[in-house]
């Protein structure tokens, strides 16, 4: 442990933070998770690359009890009360038509909108990327200090009519956050050793 501790830059502290210790959240306690969490979140996990720099993730967060009940018929039964029960609840979705921001995001390349024309290959682009960068919101979550509780157990088509009709939106994962409330974390599951999942050819 101690020598993959040393081979990273990282504080050991703060790769705890990231991933030893953190867990995925299924329970929060009452503690409120403000706006500048959430946008300081955003304002880190931006940073992580995607191809040609198209961030097509899009964030839609669902706060009272209002929202909470227009997602809740969405979600799987088994993840129904802790969406409803829990701080803020993060909808991620794909923007398939991150291409019009290309002018901006990729401003180098001037073909970069034609180079997307056709929707199919844009849709795949759009939901390969927002979903690497699925991954950086999870871990800025966790360096809020915050816990996060992804889900995709839900109707991802009755969510896309709830909330992004008449949009380029595709929802791809929910996830719960707050300040978690370990009585409702289950036990660690094991982790593949490096010899199991790795292969250098």
């Amino acid at each position: 442990m101690t020598a993959t501790l040393d081979a990273l830059q990282l504080p050991g502290e703060a790769q705890d933070l990231l991933f030893r210790e953190a867990r995925t959240a299924n329970a929060f306690t009452d503690e409120p998770v403000t706006d500048e969490q959430l946008r300081a979140v955003y304002d880190l996990v931006k940073w992580g690359p995607t191809a040609m720099n198209s961030q097509p993730l899009r964030v839609l967060f669902v706060r009272g009890e209002e929202a909470k009940a227009r997602l809740a018929p969405h979600m799987a039964e088994g993840n129904r009360a802790k969406t409803l029960a829990a701080p803020v609840t993060a909808i991620l979705a794909a923007d398939t038509d991150f291409h019009e921001h290309l002018a901006t995001t990729f401003p180098h390349f001037p073909g970069a909108k034609a180079a997307f024309a056709d929707d199919a290959r844009r849709t795949e682009a759009a939901k390969a990327n927002a979903l690497l960068q699925v991954g950086y919101f999870i871990v800025g979550v966790r360096a809020a200090g915050l816990a996060a509780g992804p889900m995709s157990g839900f109707d991802a088509e009755g969510v896309r009519r709830e909330f992004f009709a008449d949009t380029p939106r595709v929802p791809l994962v929910v996830v719960n956050i707050g300040h978690p409330d370990h009585a409702g974390t289950h036990p660690r599951n094991p982790r593949l050793d490096y010899a199991e999942a790795v292969r250098t050819i």
